[in-house]
């Protein structure tokens, strides 16, 4: 952290307190020891591990696991509790850190005592197994590939399977009975209706919220890229040719599926990809703060930076032919239905400067950051574009995690990828 801040310079002496104080942060609140070997991780101010954000609240720490064995530990130990997880319940996207059934136990799906809440999100599959991949990548290490990993990947593809035929084959269900609409799925408890298109359903966003088509185009994309790393590391380092052809076949239909349905156009006739889609003809155009969203699609390596549909993209999600693209005095960016009218997303502004290339873009994002956390030197879930001392969610560890990636990113400490 002492080079690193050294590189920042008088020049950005703001990016690097702001630095200092969120890479600490995770470490020093967020982590709870099981075992020597095993790290649960609580989100921040909800007493949970999701299986998505701990991945995303480490990610940037891989850069010193490249050179210091203790943090690779470490992160060896978040990966063995998320495929303990995985294993429990594949469905499940948040999870306690012990058998306390603390969490969502009124709503109508299959609970049990681990399980925080039981929306299935496909992202809560793919950040474990990216977070596993990236270990080796940046340490060479691969004791993470045990018999948890093994079963964990099976139980993976095969949900992946069911849910390209949800209609007939998903046994998954999931109703709330409260008043925001956005927590439960329509249909009682089934989602809306869809047809098949080699896609995976999802029954909700990664703002936990629910997908109003069932197939939700960046959670496919990031499903892609977790398919070629499956096939990698079973190729590679475990020999098992039977999950490589079964993770290529998903990978195939899956991509065919994204280009075939998933795609539509912007007001100016542009072709571009659309955020969610049924397969029945519906669209939605948007995109949400959260991650993964069409925004990150480079950040996800389904498409490059200069492909001219994510570009059509990207200019359709930052206007306002994205309803949740919000603009004022203090920030332009995306928000999500998740969080209020004018509140834009740290996370959202993060991936704006991970996904080009334009170092003064990124700067100017960065800028943006450090002038909106309303003087805790933490980022938040949503601002308010035209008064920053509004915001959600005082802790939140992966805003504070992306906001450090970004920095890395800009001083060229780079996660091998």
């Amino acid at each position: 952290m002492v080079n690193v801040t050294k590189k920042a310079g008088a020049e950005h002496v703001d990016w690097a307190k702001v630095f200092n104080v969120t890479y600490a942060n995770t470490l020093e609140t967020t982590v709870k020891k099981i075992a020597a070997d095993d790290n649960f991780i609580l989100t921040g101010d909800i007493p949970a591990m999701w299986q998505r954000d701990s991945t995303c609240q480490v990610r940037p720490y891989l850069v010193m696991a490249q050179k210091i064995p203790e943090v690779s530990d470490f992160i060896r130990g978040v990966i063995k509790r998320q495929f303990f997880n995985m294993n429990h319940d594949p469905y499940a996207n948040a999870f306690n850190s012990e058998a306390n059934n603390a969490g969502h136990h009124k709503d109508h799906t299959t609970m049990t005592p681990w399980i925080w809440e039981r929306k299935f999100e496909i992202d809560s599959l793919c950040f474990p197994v990216q977070l596993a991949y990236l270990l080796y990548k940046n340490t060479g290490r691969i004791d993470q590939f045990d018999d948890s990993f093994v079963s964990g990947i099976k139980k993976l593809l095969d949900v992946f399977e069911v849910e390209q035929y949800h209609t007939t084959k998903s046994k998954y269900r999931f109703e709330r009975d409260e008043d925001r609409p956005e927590d439960t799925l329509v249909n009682n408890g089934f989602g809306s209706p869809v047809s098949e298109t080699g896609m995976i359903w999802s029954g909700f966003r990664p703002s936990d919220d629910a997908c109003v088509y069932g197939y939700l185009i960046p959670a496919n994309m990031f499903a892609v890229l977790i398919l070629d790393y499956i096939q990698e590391l079973f190729s590679s380092v475990l020999n098992n040719s039977t999950i490589v052809q079964q993770a290529k076949k998903i990978q195939t239909e899956v991509r065919a599926g994204i280009e075939k349905y998933g795609t539509t156009t912007n007001q100016a006739g542009e072709k571009i990809y659309a955020y969610e889609t049924d397969g029945l003809g519906h669209f939605l155009i948007m995109d949400d703060g959260n991650v993964p969203n069409l925004l990150s699609a480079p950040y996800l390596h389904y498409t490059t930076m200069d492909d001219q549909k994510y570009l059509n993209t990207r200019k359709t999600i930052l206007s306002s032919e994205n309803p949740y693209y919000f603009s004022g005095k203090y920030g332009k960016g995306l928000g999500s239905p998740h969080t209020p009218k004018d509140y834009i997303w740290h996370i959202a502004l993060a991936i704006q400067g991970l996904t080009q290339a334009d170092k003064a873009e990124k700067a100017r994002l960065l800028n943006n950051m450090v002038a909106t956390t309303n003087g805790t030197n933490m980022m938040h879930e949503g601002f308010n574009v035209n008064d920053p001392s509004k915001y959600t969610r005082e802790w939140f560890s992966w805003a504070n995690m992306m906001y450090c990636e970004l920095f890395l990113n800009y001083f060229d400490y780079q996660i091998k990828e």
